[in-house]
């Protein structure tokens, strides 16, 4: 709004999951026409390619970017890369290094993780391990053998990990540094075999009233400015040309798990049902 003082910008926020049932049933009743939308994963945008309900829009900031982290045909844009990894309290007696760590009988009862029933982002870390060798659906029921608790979304699992209730849990990245820096009792890990990303995408709806105030949103995101507030508050921004945050390792240090997105689509609502018969969520 500063950049844009003619714009003015009002705001739904949830996670993922509630927001996006909330806005199908609005988009049912007719009630809803959002200009925008800035969610966790790039997997939900292409089911609303698939449903009509997005416009392309060939952004000019999109030139300093991987071209992996957009939609070839400007459906959406990545506009930050937010992980998922290992933390632990600062006093917990261990300090796991591995996803298999958690698995553990050391650390049994005393992991806590996000549900991806509720987070967009444990969805995604979902589909990446359960598709990936050395790992699969075996991987699930190992951690509910070792009494792995599956909690609502990422910041139910930051309180836990915090408060010593459950010393160590899966964790998205930001708010364990974030946290961290301001005194709390928690790390965050990397684990040796890498972590799993989403890109907080943005779109335009394909009926959003103001499209061009909606465009240079999307272009704001883009922009050095834009990514220079993404890196401020906290996150890795999706423009390489901007420095991470402080706590943060190298770029190069970090090893991102492969994805499927058009399989981890495929197959969300079997992969929430199997999640929900495993932890009985």
């Amino acid at each position: 709004m500063k950049a844009h003082p003619g714009i003015e910008v009002e705001w739904v926020r949830d996670g993922t999951t509630q927001l996006m049932t909330r806005l199908r049933a609005e988009l049912s009743a007719g009630v809803s026409k959002p200009d925008v939308l800035l969610i966790a994963d790039s997997v939900t945008m292409e089911s609303l390619i698939e449903e009509d309900l997005l416009q392309p829009y060939m952004s000019p900031e999109r030139t300093g970017y991987d071209a992996a982290l957009y939609h070839p045909e400007g459906y959406y844009y990545g506009t930050k890369m937010i992980t998922t990894g290992i933390a632990h309290h600062t006093r917990a007696p261990h300090q796991p290094t591995s996803w298999t760590d958690l698995t553990h009988e050391n650390l049994k009862n005393q992991v806590v993780m996000p549900s991806p029933l509720y987070s967009g982002a444990a969805l995604i870390h979902l589909a990446a391990l359960t598709d990936m060798d050395g790992f699969g659906w075996d991987y699930y029921q190992q951690l509910q053998a070792n009494q792995v608790s599956a909690q609502t979304g990422n910041g139910a699992v930051l309180s836990a990990i915090t408060a010593g209730t459950k010393p160590y849990g899966i964790l998205v990245d930001f708010m364990a540094i974030r946290e961290a820096a301001k005194g709390a009792p928690i790390k965050f890990v990397f684990p040796s075999e890498g972590v799993t990303a989403v890109t907080e995408p943005v779109a335009i709806f394909k009926e959003a009233n103001h499209p061009e105030a909606a465009q240079k949103f999307v272009d704001f995101l883009l922009s050095s400015a834009g990514q220079a507030l993404v890196s401020e508050q906290g996150y890795i921004p999706a423009l390489e040309s901007i420095a991470l945050p402080d706590g943060f390792p190298d770029r190069s240090e970090i090893r991102l798990m492969p994805l499927d997105a058009a399989k981890a689509l495929q197959n969300a609502e079997d992969n929430k049902k199997r999640f929900s018969e495993i932890f009985g969520s």
